[in-house]
């Protein structure tokens, strides 16, 4: 992977990676702001303000104006929040660039914030909520981090609740902006057919007007933890959707590495434990697997299923009889090198595309300050050894760092809580 990256005078920083196999470009425009940076009472400000901007700017004072020229170009557009960081992009033919490059820095640097469209948008964002409530799955995800976290930033929800939503003012909204879009908070990914040197100058040009002040600080994560959580949703759904949590490693820690090379082959694919074990052998869900969660402070590992509440509880049993498999036994050298291998893999077909290129190096840049390679992280991955990963197995699976969160009718927790308590 080719890049280059330059700091603009207002401390504005900027990657591109001029891939010539493509007629596509990808401008992203990543903040380093998202719910852990909110209080309480503005709960869900982030991805309030983050649909607003959309919404009119002084040169395009309506969202038709700007909806429309993106259309025009048929280009691809989106932003989405999440707890740490908040991103805007365009995907679109590279001779459109300038046309995205121009729509997207004005919408962040020139919004009105017109009152009717704040209430229409508040509108907007109450019912994506409801939306939200009723998808079991998405909420399984919003319990296991309330549970994990609790009553602090990082155990809130990114779309904040209906109330808080409504009591969040247009003072409120410009003050956030203020405080948090700022140049030292920000960095421009661009990907695809152009020219590095060309790109510079017209985003540092694009942004010249971007307020500069100090990045805010977020509120440090408070974890404590002496035994088995377990937490229930009860809801009338079709189907049980449960996530088994384990606290583990933050994106800064270097065990990491051997904590994806276990994750792969605990229920990273098909070939994964879970994966046979869960659905292949015993027909118990349809989706099965599981991912590590990294964070600037935090970390977890995540299994996830979707079960019939007739086998919630023997399927949580066999989750943790892996487990306890992988403490007692351990992962074979085969096993290791079928994950490293499937790294590889996964890893090349990942960076084809304009838009994960850019994805990848903005949040590289966002939240370590410099980038890493694909393959430079790849030969930490291959460095992973077994008693690397043995390590990791003995740190992580523990009871007193499991939690289980579930959507499901089930209401008794304690026969859920003794399984737990066998790891």
């Amino acid at each position: 992977m080719k890049f280059e990256k330059r700091t603009f005078k207002n401390g504005l920083r900027c990657v591109v990676a001029p891939m010539k196999d493509t007629e596509a470009v990808t401008l992203w425009a990543l903040f380093g702001t998202g719910s852990k940076y909110e209080t309480k009472k503005i709960n869900g400000i982030s991805h309030f303000l983050e649909h607003l901007f959309f919404k009119g700017t002084k040169s395009r004072p309506t969202p038709d104006q700007i909806s429309r020229e993106f259309d025009r170009i048929g280009a691809q557009k989106n932003a989405f929040t999440s707890k740490e960081y908040t991103g805007y992009y365009v995907k679109a033919s590279a001779k459109h660039f300038d046309i995205g490059l121009d729509i997207v820095s004005d919408i962040l640097i020139e919004p009105i914030f017109k009152k009717t469209e704040i209430e229409k948008e508040r509108g907007v964002v109450l019912q994506e909520i409801a939306m939200y409530e009723d998808n079991p799955q998405r909420q399984a995800y919003e319990l296991i981090e309330e549970l994990l976290y609790g009553d602090q930033p990082a155990g809130w929800d990114i779309a904040g609740t209906p109330n808080t939503v409504k009591g969040i003012s247009r003072e409120d909204i410009i003050n956030y902006k203020k405080s948090h879009y700022i140049t030292s908070n920000a960095v421009i990914a661009v990907a695809g057919n152009v020219e590095p040197d060309a790109v510079f100058k017209k985003v540092e040009k694009a942004f010249l007007k971007m307020p500069q002040a100090r990045k805010l600080r977020k509120e440090k994560v408070f974890e404590r933890q002496k035994k088995p959580a377990v937490e229930f949703k009860k809801k009338d759904v079709d189907q049980t959707h449960l996530r088994l949590a384990l606290r583990a490693y933050d994106m800064y820690d270097e065990k990491r590495y051997a904590l994806q090379v276990l994750t792969t082959i605990f229920g990273g694919n098909m070939s994964s434990y879970l994966f046979r074990e869960i659905r292949e052998k015993a027909g118990l869900a349809y989706y099965v697997g599981a991912s590590p969660d990294e964070a600037t402070d935090t970390g977890y590992l995540l299994a996830t299923a979707g079960v019939a509440h007739a086998n919630f509880l023997k399927t949580v049993k066999k989750i943790v009889g892996i487990l306890k498999h992988l403490k007692a036994r351990g992962v074979t050298e085969r096993e290791i090198n079928f994950a490293k291998e499937y790294a590889r893999g996964s890893m090349s077909l990942a960076f084809e595309s304009t838009d994960e290129v850019a994805t990848f190096l903005a949040s590289q840049e966002l939240f370590y300050n410099k980038i890493m390679t694909p393959q430079e992280i790849l030969a930490k991955i291959e460095k992973v050894r077994r008693s690397d990963i043995m390590g990791v197995v003995r740190d992580v699976f523990r009871r007193e760092k499991v939690n289980l969160a579930a959507i499901t009718p089930e209401e008794n927790t304690a026969d859920f809580e003794k399984v737990l308590n066998t790891l």
